[in-house]
C-alpha cells in the first residue's frame, strides 16, 4: 500500500481516537476504526491497537515511573522506518494510530506516541515535553519524550533507542536543542529544567500544529 492511500485511508475514516494536544480524555477506539485497519493492515494491526487501549486500563493507576516503563516498552516494539520510505515524506509526524497500525515510525513517532499516552494516563502535562536531541554517536538529529518529576529535576529520557530509561544526566549522547508540550516551546540547555528558555507556544511547529489537527478532526 502505497504512503498517500494509506494517509488517505486515515483521512477517510473517522478516528475515534479522544486524544488532543492541550486536554487528553483517553484512549477510545472505535468499533469503526478497528475494522479498518484490520481490513487494511490485517489481524496483527488491530490487536496492537486493541493492546494499546488495554494499556491505559493496565497502568492507569500505576505509579507515574511504572508508567513510563510500561508505555516506553510498549512503543519500543514498533519498527523503526523513516519518514521517505514510509509515508513518502521527508519528515511526516504521525498520530499514535497510524504509528501502530502501520507498526512503522520514526522517533518523532514515538515520542508523540510515548507522550499522548502519558496524558491520556493522567500525567501533567507539565512534566512532559518532547525533546528535540541530537544524537552525537549517531551524528543526527533525533527525539525522545523527557520526564520531569519538578520542574527543576534532571528529567527521565524515555527513547526508542534504547529500552532503559535513565536521567538525561547520564545522555552524554544526547544534545538538546528544543523541546514542547501542549502548554509552550523552550530553548534547551545541557539537563534542561531551569536552564531552559521559553520562547513561545508550541503552534510555531507546523508539523505538531498539522498532527494537532488530524487529532482534532478525528473527534468531529
Amino acid at each position: 500500500m502505497s504512503p498517500t492511500r494509506i494517509r488517505q485511508g486515515f483521512r477517510i475514516c473517522a478516528l475515534a481516537l479522544s486524544l488532543t494536544v492541550t486536554v487528553v480524555i483517553g484512549i477510545e477506539l472505535s468499533s469503526r476504526l478497528l475494522d479498518y485497519v484490520q481490513s487494511e493492515f490485517g489481524d496483527a494491526a488491530r490487536q496492537r491497537l486493541v493492546q494499546w487501549q488495554e494499556l491505559q486500563k493496565l497502568a492507569s493507576h500505576a505509579p507515574v515511573r511504572r508508567q513510563l516503563r510500561l508505555v516506553n516498552s510498549f512503543f519500543n516494539q514498533v519498527h523503526f522506518v523513516n519518514d521517505l520510505e514510509h509515508w513518502g515524506e521527508e519528515d511526516y509526524w504521525a498520530t499514535p494510530v497510524e504509528l501502530l497500525a502501520t507498526d512503522g515510525g520514526d522517533c518523532e513517532d514515538f515520542s508523540i506516541a510515548k507522550y499522548l499516552t502519558l496524558r491520556a494516563l493522567g500525567v501533567p502535562d507539565d512534566q512532559l515535553r518532547i525533546t528535540y536531541v541530537k544524537a552525537l554517536e549517531l551524528n543526527q538529529a533525533h527525539m525522545v519524550l523527557a520526564w520531569y518529576k519538578t520542574p527543576d529535576a534532571d528529567p527521565l529520557i524515555l527513547d526508542n533507542l534504547i529500552n532503559e530509561i535513565r536521567p538525561a544526566s547520564e545522555r552524554d549522547d544526547l544534545e538538546p536543542v528544543y523541546s514542547f508540550n501542549g502548554e509552550g516551546l523552550w530553548l534547551q540547555k545541557k539537563g534542561g529544567g531551569v536552564d531552559s528558555k521559553r520562547i513561545g507556544n508550541a503552534d510555531k511547529l507546523k508539523n505538531w500544529t498539522d498532527l494537532n489537527n488530524r487529532l482534532i478532526d478525528s473527534l468531529r
